[in-house]
């Protein structure tokens, strides 16, 4: 009767035990890392599709448009303010961070007046501002690197702000133009020498 009771109980534990291990055989297996996954039919018969590399802006936000440096609807890798770091050297030495249709002008070392020989630049983007009425702009200042970050981001304002008045007595609306000072804040070219640091004493004319 002994023997009888064992084998009873020795047959409920193994019949038990495969119940418990064909549960557990039908838990999902998470793919190795690196494993292709997109497009892959799930259970269900449900195809997901991740967002291919690249779909995304840095924002987060997919298909944003970005603004070129003309300050209309780009190509989709400039924007109105960073378009000129991303472009070659030639554009910066002729544009710096000015849109398209204009120059940028340089100053001197810890001045703020207009140079003389800038007459011409300014000119032609006054020119550009009466031939174009609808055209509304940012006159963004800067500075080399050095002195402190307060001194260069007053003698910024001042230089954007004496390029906007003689943008004004050239003809074009004050209500045109607005100021921005960026002091050293912003730099264009990185050499440590009176080259690049030239190039970086500008005050750039962005479309808004």
């Amino acid at each position: 009767m002994n023997l009888v009771i064992k084998t009873a109980f020795i047959t409920t534990a193994l019949l038990s035990s495969l119940v418990l291990f064909s549960a557990c055989a039908k838990k999902s297996v998470i793919p190795p890392e690196g494993s292709e996954i997109e497009g892959t039919e799930m259970s269900g018969g449900t195809n997901i599709d991740y967002p291919a590399a690249g779909s995304y802006s840095e924002s987060g936000i997919a298909g944003e448009e970005s603004i070129d440096s003309t300050g209309g609807p780009g190509s989709g890798n400039l924007s109105i303010n960073s378009g000129a770091d991303n472009q070659s050297e030639e554009y910066r030495l002729a544009h710096g961070r000015s849109s398209m249709v204009f120059s940028p002008i340089y100053f001197d070392f810890d001045q703020a007046g207009i140079n003389s020989e800038m007459a011409p630049v300014l000119s032609a983007n006054a020119t550009y501002m009466k031939e174009s009425p609808n055209t509304v702009i940012v006159i963004e200042g800067n500075c080399d690197e050095r002195g402190t970050n307060e001194y260069n981001l007053a003698l910024a304002e001042r230089r954007a702000i004496n390029t906007k008045e003689y943008m004004v007595n050239l003809g074009v609306s004050p209500t045109r133009i607005r100021t921005v000072s960026y002091g050293e804040e912003r730099p264009l070219f990185f050499g440590q020498n009176e080259t690049d640091w030239s190039q970086n004493r500008r005050a750039d004319f962005i479309v808004e």
